[in-house]
């Protein structure tokens, strides 16, 4: 609806020698206010310099295409409200189950190249609800940028370099040793979880006694390495259980085995933009507003944290993306403007990275907080609740809320089969459409040629409004790849969904009246098309059956 409202308004703007950039088109905000609504009237006030109401007349008297719609009407101030016809809105459903996805996605991105970093968790424990939702959201928004024309590529960054891979080694020694038999003191600060014990013993198993009677410093790089790429194995495996794909994995350690990590300061100082202060090594942060500047070597001569992640960024620039999007958790806000310093200093603009928050999330069972876990000790892992309620139903919660804002996941709703559960509500919709169409097959009712379908049938206000939901649906697809906000069409799918279900209980769909009939299998085939293009994008199944 939206292609084409715009197309009449911009043959109308040529007719009338106006020249105006965007034309913004919006939902109507209430059934009375029509299908879409435009304030362009109120826009051109100043320029063609008359009441906007009058601009509005002006407008609607020289649409040449008034066939299309049942009214236009002038609201307010000057909004231009449309209500299209219902011959247009039964042609536009035949177009868009006979086009499918090319009807319902626009082609935003041109091919531009994206890259999207995200989960990145330190492989030094499973991965935990927080590390879940970053994944479920990245993924979906990889998806949704893809089918909206962007040549997207999926990386995660390994931190298996510094402080918290050699404690992983450290308390796996540990706990090797208690295993072993011998009187060795954990470490204070070491990590307690189950999964530590796992690689303790799979150390044993493989190993046997041979590094009972060492020091830590003389077995540390073979007790780092085991654990954390045993640990990063898990969270690998996690993430394909969940579905969750990248197409690049990069190494912190590579970075500095290569020579990146110096080469990337060495560059930013014939740049100009490192200097040294009080024994320690210093980049300009501030010169491209960053509250202060930030120390890239210390006093002792080793790299701080932030060093790596210069030369990370730097090595992104370097593949040339149109775009990068870094997806964090919500406390490294505070880091996000010493990245875009970095940046900028490489000679990128400040907007080509896009720096995405995910807030963290409560888990309950029956509106009680859930606080342990049986495998990490301290967090309940992704692992557990997708054992529990499965990937679908766990993603899906994940993307029923914007990413920067707080999330309750209650465990008990994720598993109930009624509308209390999102995501079994949607993908019972789909299933329910299977179990209608093979009642009206047995019937020996087929819809094999739908364009011969007397779609004028549908008259009840349910199918006129659902019929206007599915045509709203790619504005829907093409707001949340602008805004990057996979969420809106989880509750796109939410609010089609609670449409549908109440409509089958009111009115049957396999009815005495042949065409009748046919008229809504074919609706529900439009229903079960733009069903299928959601879940798609976030990732998740259509059961066939529930």
């Amino acid at each position: 609806m939206k292609k084409k409202l715009n197309s009449v308004l911009q043959d109308t703007f040529n007719a009338l020698a106006i020249t105006f950039p965007e034309i913004i088109l919006e939902l109507a905000k209430e059934e009375s206010f029509g299908d879409l609504a435009t304030p362009v009237a109120m826009s051109l006030s100043k320029i063609l310099k008359k009441p906007p109401r009058k601009i509005a007349e002006d407008i609607i008297n020289s649409i040449s295409e008034k066939n299309i719609f049942e009214k236009i009407e002038i609201a307010g101030p000057g909004f231009i409200n449309f209500t299209f016809s219902k011959a247009y809105l039964y042609s536009e459903i035949k177009a868009l189950i006979k086009m499918g996805s090319s009807f319902l996605r626009e082609d935003i991105g041109k091919n531009r190249r994206v890259q999207i970093e995200f989960v990145s968790a330190n492989p030094t424990g499973p991965l935990h609800l927080g590390h879940g939702r970053g994944a479920a959201f990245g993924s979906a928004l990889s998806n949704l940028l893809e089918a909206g024309g962007y040549d997207v590529e999926c990386e995660y960054y390994i931190n298996d370099a510094g402080r918290q891979v050699k404690l992983l080694g450290i308390s796996v020694f540990a706990r090797y040793n208690q295993l072993s038999g011998r009187d060795y003191s954990f470490p204070e600060e070491g990590y307690k979880g189950g999964y530590v014990d796992d690689i303790a013993r799979a150390i044993i198993k493989n190993a046997g006694n041979k590094y009972s009677d060492c020091r830590f410093e003389d077995a540390e790089a073979f007790f780092i390495d085991f654990s954390y790429k045993m640990m990063l194995e898990n969270i690998k495996k996690d993430l394909r259980d969940f579905g969750v794909a990248f197409n690049t994995w990069q190494s912190e350690r590579e970075l500095y085995q290569k020579s990146e990590v110096e080469h990337s300061i060495d560059e930013l100082r014939r740049k100009g933009y490192i200097y040294e202060q009080d024994g320690a090594i210093w980049f300009k942060a501030t010169e491209f507003g960053d509250d202060k500047d930030r120390v890239v070597i210390k006093k002792d001569g080793e790299y701080t944290y932030f060093a790596p992640d210069i030369a990370y960024h730097r090595k992104k620039i370097e593949k040339k993306f149109d775009e990068l999007i870094d997806i964090w958790g919500a406390d490294h806000h505070g880091y996000i403007p010493r990245i875009q310093a970095v940046i900028q200093a490489f000679g990128y603009p400040k907007e080509s990275l896009r720096v995405l928050l995910v807030q963290m999330v409560s888990l309950l069972r029956g509106g009680k907080p859930v606080s342990m876990s049986k495998r990490a000790g301290e967090f309940v892992t992704l692992r557990e609740v997708v054992d529990e309620v499965g990937a679908d139903t766990t993603k899906f919660i994940f993307l029923t809320r914007r990413s920067d804002s707080h999330l309750e996941f209650d465990l008990e709703v994720a598993k109930a089969q009624s509308a209390e559960n999102p995501v079994f509500y949607v993908q019972y919709a789909n299933a329910r459409i299977n179990s209608i169409f093979s009642h009206a097959r047995e019937q020996g009712i087929h819809i094999d040629k739908f364009e011969e379908t007397d779609l004028g049938l549908l008259t009840t206000p349910e199918e006129l409004r659902m019929i206007k939901k599915l045509l709203t649906y790619p504005m829907i697809f093409e707001g949340a790849v602008i805004a990057h906000e996979p969420h809106r069409i989880t509750f796109y799918l939410q609010e089609l969904a609670g449409m549908f279900h109440p409509y089958y209980h009111k009115h049957k769909v396999v009815t005495d009246d042949i065409n009748l009939t046919k008229a809504r299998l074919v609706l529900c085939e439009a229903v079960q098309i733009v069903l299928k293009d959601g879940l798609e994008i976030l990732g998740l199944s259509a059961p066939a059956k529930m």
